[in-house]
């Protein structure tokens, strides 16, 4: 594995993070919240209001339940030697939400991990725990698993991402959106441009759509699609269009085309793109940690400002580094296997 690929990878890892960070203060907020506070876009780090009802007290540069679940998944992979062990997932996400709530923390599980795992509590099957899932909890902490995957074969991807996403999301909507980050992630790794990265994410969604269980709601490979679009439309406006076109709710046919619309905006510019993603309000902080692992991968560790890799390091006690090297270990495995 070349050099380059490591720091891509540690670039995917580093802008989830950043991207977590650079949202946190405006999850579960409007749009118009961020533009009263901050003007037309999130520039830096910022400390959650002290009436915010999650990240209430969190200093600036926190990351949030996107990025410690991400970290989740990687220890599990790692652990796993590439397979993550259903059981195992439903396990370490309990243990997680009790760590935070001894923490005080009202930042807890998703509502369809939540779901999933009081399903498999009271003993239901693991096959049918996530069968309801369709928010966006599997993309915002797959990147892992495609800075482990290789992306010359899509549907060995797309298996891994069903492995380890189907105990609380095996509908097809949230199987494709986080197929599509993790594609992109895995393209990126590889050297692809944003539009190249974003082109096989459609083309993953798109595999999704006949696996998992069915729920009503629009395809997520023509939502990408389309999100792209409308980011490109004009000069003008781009993220009010996106906020009020695309949508910013946790629904992953929502928030996961709504960073690669940010993407779309920045495709040139890492730090960019994910503070259009922290603007954009609702699940400000899913969208970024989305947008800045994907540009990460694309652009490679040093697109980050040094001040704000050192910032999300220092305030979260992070060391990726060896989650990276782990994580491409993996690479390396199924490459020559």
């Amino acid at each position: 594995m070349t050099r380059g690929a490591r720091a891509r990878a540690l670039g995917a890892l580093h802008g989830l993070a950043i991207g977590d960070a650079l949202g946190m203060p405006f999850q579960l907020l409007p749009r118009r919240a961020v533009v009263d506070r901050v003007g037309a876009r999130v520039e830096g780090f910022l400390e959650a209001d002290g009436g915010h009802p999650i990240a209430a007290g969190l200093p600036a540069g926190s990351i949030t339940d996107d990025t410690e679940q991400a970290l989740l998944v990687a220890r599990l992979l790692v652990d796993g030697r590439g397979a993550i062990a259903p059981r195992a997932l439903a396990d370490a996400l309990v243990e997680w939400e009790a760590g935070m709530r001894r923490r005080g923390s009202r930042d807890l599980l998703g509502p369809s991990t939540a779901r999933a795992i009081e399903a498999l509590l009271r003993g239901d099957p693991v096959e049918t725990a996530g069968r309801f899932g369709a928010t966006n909890g599997a993309a915002m902490r797959i990147a892992p698993v495609g800075i482990a995957t290789r992306s010359d074969d899509l549907d060995a991807l797309v298996d891994a991402v069903e492995a380890a996403s189907a105990v609380t999301h095996s509908t097809s909507l949230a199987l494709a959106a986080a197929a599509a980050v993790a594609a992109a992630v895995s393209a990126g790794i590889d050297g692809a441009s944003v539009p190249e990265a974003t082109a096989l994410a459609i083309e993953a969604a798109t595999r999704c759509r006949d696996r998992g269980h069915f729920v009503a709601g629009a395809d997520v490979a023509a939502r990408i699609a389309w999100a792209v679009s409308v980011a490109r439309e004009g000069d003008g406006g781009a993220l009010d269009r996106i906020e009020r076109l695309v949508g910013t709710s946790l629904a992953a046919q929502e928030s996961v085309p709504a960073a690669f619309a940010a993407l779309a905006l920045e495709p040139d510019d890492a730090w960019a793109a994910a503070c259009s993603g922290a603007s954009l309000g609702g699940d400000a902080d899913t969208i970024a940690a989305i947008a800045g692992a994907i540009a990460g991968a694309v652009h490679g560790d040093a697109a980050w400002p040094e001040a704000a890799v050192r910032m999300v390091d220092d305030v979260n006690t992070l060391e990726l580094r060896p989650v990276a090297d782990a994580l491409l270990a993996l690479r390396r495995r199924g490459a020559s296997g």
